[in-house]
This record gives C-alpha cells, sequence and structure tokens, in this order.
C-alpha cells in the first residue's frame, strides 16, 4: 500500500469525489437511499455504465453503502454512509454558490463551448 500524502484537503476531496458524476450522486444521495433508475433519472445525462461505475467506486471508497434486498425482481438501494453525509454537508454550499451564479456559468459555458468550435 502506497501512502499518498496531500498538500491540501481540497486534494483528499478530490481523491473520493474527481469525476463529474460523483458528486452529483452525493447531493442526491443527501436526500435519502434512491434506486438505481432513480439516480439515474437526478443526475442527467449519466451513461448506465458510468452510474453504476460511481455507484460501485463509491460504495468501495466508503462513501455509500449499497443495499439488497433479495428480492425478485431485484431491488436495491443506495445510501449514503456517515462519511458520505459529512462530504454531503459539504456540497451543500457549494450547490449554494452555484445556484447563485448559475446566470454567469451558464454564460462562461456557452463562451466555452462556442471558443471551441472557433478552434
Amino acid at each position: 500500500m502506497t501512502e499518498t500524502n496531500f498538500q491540501c484537503g481540497l486534494e483528499a476531496v478530490l481523491a473520493i469525489l474527481g469525476g463529474k458524476w460523483k458528486p452529483l450522486i452525493v447531493y442526491h444521495l443527501a436526500s435519502g437511499p434512491k434506486r438505481t433508475g432513480q439516480l439515474r433519472r437526478l443526475v442527467t445525462n449519466v451513461s448506465e455504465k458510468m452510474l453504476i461505475q460511481h455507484l460501485k467506486e463509491l460504495a468501495e471508497d466508503g462513501v455509500l453503502r449499497r443495499v439488497d434486498f433479495q428480492t425478485v425482481p431485484p431491488h436495491v438501494e443506495y445510501e449514503l454512509t456517515g462519511f458520505g453525509r459529512s462530504l454531503a454537508d459539504v456540497l451543500a454550499p457549494l450547490c449554494q454558490w452555484g445556484t447563485l451564479h448559475i446566470a454567469e456559468v451558464a454564460m462562461i459555458v456557452q463562451r466555452r463551448s462556442h471558443e471551441a468550435t472557433m478552434a
């Protein structure tokens, strides 16, 4: 096992939440357990493969727990662990910041898209 020396706490957060969809998965699970289909609808534009991969990684990292109800048809839910809940709590202010600056961010994304098509 190799030791990782993070220079900043944000590096530690990104080691867990790195990726486009993981923060959104954690954010949506903060309101309670969800089935895979519910998460697929809430985390828009994520592929089934990527959603399953991120759910597996977050479970392996102890951020969420996969609960299999052992029924037919299969019923599986995902819920945050205590560790995951503490992470969701710090994502809430980021969501508020994004909501507050949504128009400005939309203009930035539009500008980037325009510049990429011009290149």
